[in-house]
């Protein structure tokens, strides 16, 4: 096994943060959340400071839903603002290790590997990892938290479960530490990658933890999970061989869009949010030159009323946003049942870079096929210039349309 010393470093409520030191004021005592208050109720909170965190107050909420009692601040979303902030945070980086041994993960964090600059700085991994914070704090003004492992998987085990409760704010996990602190992990959500509907099929099978992960039978896994079977043991034993220095081709490729939506939704209402759902993810995947010929679609009913989740495997892999919607709504129209829904998410897999050939369907008119392809072309190019809210569908415009508060949430006014 190769031990490395890898960290990875978050950026500690970072939108709420920017927001305060941008108005002198202190994050630890100013009760500010990071909203659109001239939007929806229902619109969620991006982030809300450490003060109000320390209060219960959770960092995602619905405007709606925030406790009575705080004389709140309220700051409206400025992504470029938090983009810029965040460079300032890269560069900090930079200052110790170069941009090979670093792996940008979101705006408000990175993983790091430090391997090497161990012997350079004559100092062990966790002094570094003070430096570095220190000084993101001494330019920035940002406070940093992080997590310390000997891979990536235990780095980040390290900062979601051990930071928070370190003094110093540095998580540690090392091999010699799977035993007596991976191991006894619970609830397996707490765990990087294990979302509530996989910890409901593993807690299903008898695991509850991770030790009841890594001494799972391995074939057992394979035949529930697949290949992400042997990565869920391999990782509750503490084994993770990635390496930031390689440019990473996952064997399942996937990309996936999902939605909790402002209210309960009727069955026609939801098609036009899948609708939406696929015009984004259509256009993500031909940004990154890629078909796929695997579609899904999953719904989730109001009041537990439970949901489902299928997917289908196309004749032909394609980037043809009505192709892929009109899959996606036989799959859905099959399934559906008349029943409030409250959750909805698409995804594509088998993903390919096969993108030198472009099939025609020998049974459809070409130059209308070309004509189709050019105009899908061309909005991908608009979005990413001006921004996706800039030319939408005119369904856009009635009131169980999600599209303009989503783009405005993620940031998609650029993409």
């Amino acid at each position: 096994m190769n031990n490395r010393v890898i960290t990875v470093i978050d950026l500690k409520a970072f939108y709420s943060y920017v927001e305060c030191l941008d108005r002198g004021l202190d994050p630890w005592t100013t009760p500010l959340v990071v909203g659109d208050r001239s939007r929806s109720v229902n619109t969620i909170i991006l982030s809300v400071t450490p003060y109000l965190k320390s209060k219960g107050v959770p960092s995602r909420v619905r405007m709606k839903d925030l406790p009575k009692g705080y004389n709140y601040v309220f700051a409206t979303p400025r992504m470029e603002r938090y983009i810029e902030k965040s460079c300032e945070v890269i560069n900090t980086f930079l200052e110790f290790v170069s941009e090979e041994d670093m792996h940008v993960y979101s705006i408000d964090e990175a993983f790091i590997d430090l391997t090497t600059y161990i012997p350079y700085y004559k100092k062990d991994g966790k002094s570094l990892v003070i430096d570095i914070i220190n000084r993101v704090k001494e330019k920035t003004g940002l406070q940093a938290t992080a997590g310390l492992g000997d891979n990536f998987f235990l780095a980040k085990v390290a900062l979601d479960v051990f930071a928070k409760k370190a003094k110093d704010g540095i998580g540690e996990l090392h091999y010699e530490d799977v035993k007596t602190k991976l191991w006894p992990i619970t609830p397996l959500n707490k765990i990087w990658g294990i979302g509530p509907r996989l910890e409901a099929r593993l807690n299903r099978l008898g695991m509850h933890n991770m030790g009841d992960v890594a001494n799972a039978n391995r074939d057992l896994m394979r035949a529930k999970f697949g290949i992400m079977g042997d990565q869920l043991v391999d990782q509750a034993n503490g084994i993770d061989e990635s390496d930031i220095h390689e440019d990473y081709e996952p064997k399942e490729k996937s990309l996936s869009f999902g939605q909790t939506l402002p209210r309960d939704y009727n069955v026609k209402e939801t098609r036009l949010i899948i609708r939406e759902l696929c015009d984004d993810l259509a256009g993500k995947m031909r940004d990154g030159k890629m078909k796929t010929d695997l579609v899904a679609v999953g719904i989730g009913y109001s009041s537990d009323q439970g949901g489902f989740s299928r997917q289908m495997s196309l004749m032909k892999a394609t980037d043809d946003t009505d192709e892929l919607y009109q899959a996606l709504i036989d799959l859905y129209d099959r399934n559906v049942t008349n029943l409030p829904i409250r959750q909805v998410h698409i995804s594509f897999g088998h993903l390919n870079h096969n993108h030198n050939v472009e099939q025609l369907d020998l049974f459809k008119d070409p130059k209308a096929q070309e004509e189709k392809r050019n105009l899908q072309l061309m909005i991908d190019e608009i979005h990413n210039k001006y921004g996706k809210n800039l030319l939408l569908r005119a369904s856009a415009l009635t009131d169980y349309s999600t599209a303009k508060e989503r783009h405005e949430f993620i940031g998609g006014h650029k993409r």
